[in-house]
């Protein structure tokens, strides 16, 4: 989910002293999602989305990310999944400055999994400077020389198609993506509540994609198909002070359904929500009353205990499955670290999907 987070994940202070991003630490919150949003633009039911003018960024909310996973396999069947995400974080409210004063702060992930490794790297930059960005139209987002790109045929509504590209000193990718189904609206409308208390972010995602390309580890080529999931979300303040992280799920069912869902932790009893996703893109959303999460394989990262095996039930959709990771030990050691890896489900139905674990 990113909050989906991610800006979940916020940097430290970046190389040569370009980057001021928060402190880490945070008395409040998930890495600092919880902070006042005093001066940055609020999020409220109601709002109409614009295409292609809602795939680039919203420099007025404190936060936002493009976030793609993807599981995907080899001609032998092998598995693997892959991670691109690009965050913005707004050090200030207000008009945007320009050059090396500008506000805006690029962090983003890379990451490859497959069942005996796991992969991933990181990299900052400050906004004004053209080192990282997105484009509406045509559409691309860039940070250095990673890139989620298309072109001028590129479909507004679905997003569709793109090609994808990130390398690392032990791993590298590229991809292209499919789709023939416009985004989904998270959420009611896109509205998607994070609390009781007005939590919330406008989020939209792009669960079809068709993926192919060529992944490398050590420098040895794969080609892969799969699918692969855009989230695509933005807020000022997605965390109540009490909320510590989240567990997220995206998944692809066998019959061409999609399910996304996930738990904020809280003090005082957590907050469920989801969107489950037919076949041909028609969209429901799930509620608090509508999901039951439960832990059942636990694993020990350092100090960390991680929850990275689920029972996940949805009775009103006869769904009772339990997940299991392709690789227990994706941890992403990044500068605010969490988990993130490609999983597998079965059980009344099956399938593949990408579990998120923040604030652990």
């Amino acid at each position: 989910m990113s909050a989906r987070a991610m800006i979940t994940r916020r940097g430290l202070i970046g190389g040569l002293g370009l980057l001021a991003l928060p402190r880490l630490a945070r008395a409040q919150g998930f890495a600092g999602l919880a902070d006042s949003a005093e001066g940055f633009a609020p999020v409220t039911p109601g709002k109409t989305f614009s295409f292609p003018a809602d795939h680039g960024p919203h420099d007025d909310f404190r936060i936002e990310w493009w976030y793609i996973t993807a599981n995907l396999s080899d001609a032998n069947g092998k598995a693997y999944g892959l991670q691109w995400t690009l965050f913005r974080s707004a050090s200030l409210p207000g008009a945007q400055a320009q050059g090396f004063d500008n506000q805006q702060l690029w962090m983003a992930h890379a990451a490859v999994t497959r069942a005996d490794s796991h992969r991933s790297t990181e990299k900052f930059a400050r906004g004004g400077v053209g080192q990282a960005g997105v484009e509406a139209k045509p559409f691309q987002a860039w940070i250095d020389d990673w890139q989620l790109r298309g072109t001028a045929a590129t479909d507004d509504p679905s997003l569709a198609p793109l090609d994808m590209s990130a390398s690392a000193a032990d791993f590298s990718y590229a991809l292209h993506l499919e789709a023939d189904r416009p985004v989904v609206l998270q959420g009611i409308g896109g509205y998607s509540r994070k609390s009781e208390r007005g939590q919330a972010s406008y989020y939209y995602s792009q669960p079809f994609y068709r993926a192919r390309g060529r992944l490398s580890f050590d420098d040895k080529p794969v080609e892969v198909t799969g699918m692969a999931w855009l989230d695509r979300e933005w807020s000022s303040q997605p965390l109540a002070s009490d909320q510590s992280g989240w567990d997220w799920f995206a998944l692809h069912f066998s019959g061409g359904e999609k399910l996304m869902l996930y738990r904020m932790r809280q003090g005082n009893g957590d907050y469920t929500s989801g969107t489950w996703i037919t076949a041909d893109g028609a969209s429901r959303p799930l509620g608090p009353g509508d999901i039951a999460m439960r832990p059942m394989d636990i694993v020990g990262i350092g100090e960390r205990k991680l929850p990275v095996g689920w029972r996940v039930e949805i009775s009103a959709l006869g769904i009772a499955i339990d997940s299991t990771p392709l690789n227990p030990n994706a941890w992403m050691g990044t500068r605010v670290p969490y988990w993130e890896g490609p999983i597998s489900f079965k059980g009344s139905h099956s399938g593949v999907g990408y579990l998120e674990l923040t604030g652990y």
